[in-house]
This record gives structure tokens, sequence and C-alpha cells, in this order.
């Protein structure tokens, strides 16, 4: 029987950043599927208990801060600890993330590349032509995918796949769900290993 990891992120997300080839690699190395769910954290966080970053208490924001030095350093990743275009509005870059999953054209290497452009190029995501460069770099077809990006059918997706993360008690970026089980954060992937292993 096939694994199927279901993959609840934000491209907003430095963790989902940080974490993001080392899942694929995981997947991969385990011959699991992985169904790509960008969802709306501003949604999802005033039904869990979240706040968005400008709101969190000083000592969150100082710890958060070290954190990204740590894992950016011990991942070798670059990373900037404060993107010029950030937050960004990343509602725009997950309908193209979708989109590219509607047409099977490589919705996680292209979420790869748009997280990559806000934490390590300083692009701004919420812009559709930057979205569109972006694509083209990934050797996609920016036209088809800006197009689908703005059928009803792929914005009632990314509902979808929100509400379907309320429901499942999602609460942060990243989030992997294997059978009954939620993995949140980035550093909690070699447990994600050990389940697809099991």
């Amino acid at each position: 029987m096939a694994k199927t990891i279901d993959y609840y992120f934000t491209p907003a997300s430095p963790w989902a950043y940080l974490g993001h080839q080392r899942f694929v690699d995981i997947a991969k190395r385990h011959g699991a599927h992985i169904n790509v769910k960008p969802v709306d954290f501003g949604r999802i966080f005033p039904v869990s208990g979240g706040l968005p970053l400008a709101k969190r208490a000083p000592q969150r924001q100082s710890y958060r801060m070290m954190e990204l030095k740590r894992w950016r350093a011990f991942l070798g990743i670059p990373l900037n600890l404060q993107p010029k275009f950030f937050p960004p509005d990343a509602a725009p870059a997950s309908l193209l993330i979708i989109a590219a999953d509607r047409k099977e054209l490589g919705a996680l290497a292209l979420a790869g590349a748009i997280m990559r452009a806000v934490w390590a190029e300083d692009r701004n995501i919420a812009d559709p032509e930057t979205l569109k460069m972006i694509a083209r770099e990934q050797g996609r077809d920016a036209a088809l995918l800006a197009a689908t990006a703005a059928e009803p059918e792929t914005k009632a997706l990314f509902d979808a796949y929100t509400q379907e993360a309320i429901d499942r008690g999602v609460f942060g970026a990243p989030t992997f769900a294997y059978g009954e089980e939620l993995f949140w954060g980035q550093d909690r992937l070699e447990f994600v290993d050990r389940a697809l292993a099991a």
C-alpha cells in the first residue's frame, strides 16, 4: 500500500523553507507520495491560538531569531533573517503552487523555489510578475500557471485545504500528516522519517 503524506505549509514560513528539501528527500527515500497543500495561516491562527509574528511577545520573537540562526548554521542553508519583503501576502504564491499541482507541473519544486525567493533572494512573492519569473526559471509555463491560479477551482482548493487543516488540528507551518499523526515543524522530520520506515 502506497504511503501518503499531507503537507500543510505556507511559502512565507522560514521553517517550511528550512525543512522543505529534507522532507522531499525523506518522502522520496520511502517511496511516499506527498499531497501538496498550501494553507492560509491568517485563518488558522485565530482558531488555534496562534499570533502573527508582529503580535508575539518580544521574548518569543527574540528566541525565534536565535533558532533561525542556529538552524541556518546547522543546515548550511542560505537564509536572510529579515527578508526585504516580509511578511508577504502568501496567497498568490499558494495559488500558483496549487495551480502547478493541478497541472502536474512540479508543485514541490516550484514551492521550494518560491520559498527560496523569499528567504534567500529577497524577492517579493506577492508580486504576480515575480511569481511568473520564478515559474519560468523553473522551466514551467508561467502563463498557464497564472491562468490556472486565477480559476475559481484553485481558490476553492486553497480554501478547502485551509479548512481541512483546521479540522485536523493543524496550527503551525510546516505540518506533515501521516496516518493519524501530525508532525509539526521541520525539527520533527526525523520522526516523519521513522514513521515512514515503520
